[in-house]
């Protein structure tokens, strides 16, 4: 069993999917750099410091309250920072392709537009051709194996139908990251199970570097490379733990040892950091 890593806090793939596995040293994708955030005159986030890794999946985990969504949101540029600086491969927000997975997908999906439509609107917003946007929603058809009729409109699907076409609409434009805020909180564990799965593959084939909000700690550990642990506000870095669990991870990955392990050491943190 490989020893659990954990990295101190510092101071304070193509539109047809193709595969494009990660091999080699990972370089940064995702730098921030002396990040600073007040409410109200409080402060959340002091001179906070953060790198990720290209291709690498990271679960942010931490109290109620310490800014685990606003700190996406920041990144995502949803949220305005008071200082400091965000930057993707040295290039700014507007240089980058993002997608984004709202915690609320019921609110997010529009009404008025079929499943298909839905997926299909980033694209057509890009310019893509008529064809072009065909093949590019077939291929995303085929990766999350869709059996349900895409041409029913949101109010007509399951929660776990609707978030699956959220998450396929955040990725049809073949994004550098991904954030995905809390996908699994409305959803049974069929479906929880099966939009682990698909990420996964989305993950292995195109190389989409992806920021993940999660308040159960089995999800934020399961789909991880790295898991984010946060302290209260103002928030700084726990502790970012290392989990190298062989990929494509199954259900029965929670009985793993090493699943177990860093789960166990995660939970230690959270704890730790609560008692503080």
């Amino acid at each position: 069993m490989s020893n659990i890593n954990i990295h101190a806090p510092t101071s304070s793939r193509t539109s047809s999917l193709a595969s494009n596995p990660l091999t080699g040293p990972r370089k940064t994708h995702v730098l921030i750099d002396n990040l600073n955030k007040s409410f109200s005159g409080l402060p959340l986030y002091i001179d906070f410091n953060l790198k990720i890794s290209r291709g690498d999946i990271v679960s942010i985990f931490g109290p109620n309250g310490c800014g685990k969504s606003t700190l996406i949101n920041m990144i995502a540029g949803l949220t305005e920072i008071d200082t400091g600086q965000i930057l993707f491969d040295g290039k700014t927000l507007t240089e980058t392709k993002i997608g984004y997975v709202f915690q609320n997908y019921r609110d997010a999906l529009f009404p008025w537009m079929n499943a298909w439509s839905n997926i299909a609107y980033p694209l057509k917003r890009s310019g893509m051709s008529a064809s072009q946007v065909k093949d590019r929603v077939e291929a995303l058809i085929d990766l999350f194996e869709i059996k349900f009729n895409l041409k029913q409109y949101p109010y007509e699907l399951s929660g776990g139908q609707q978030q699956t076409i959220s998450i396929m609409r955040a990725l049809a434009t073949d994004p550098e990251v991904l954030f995905l805020d809390e996908p699994f909180s409305a959803l049974d564990f069929e479906m929880t199970l099966f939009i682990r799965e698909k990420l996964q593959e989305a993950n292995l084939k195109t190389g989409v570097t992806m920021l993940i909000v999660s308040h159960d700690l089995e999800d934020a550990v399961f789909l991880a490379d790295k898991i984010l642990l946060l302290t209260r506000r103002p928030t700084r870095i726990a502790a970012m733990l290392d989990f190298d669990l062989e990929r494509p991870r199954k259900a029965e990955s929670v009985s793993d040892p090493k699943f177990i392990k860093v789960k166990a050491k995660a939970l230690e943190i959270f704890q730790n950091e609560m008692r503080a």
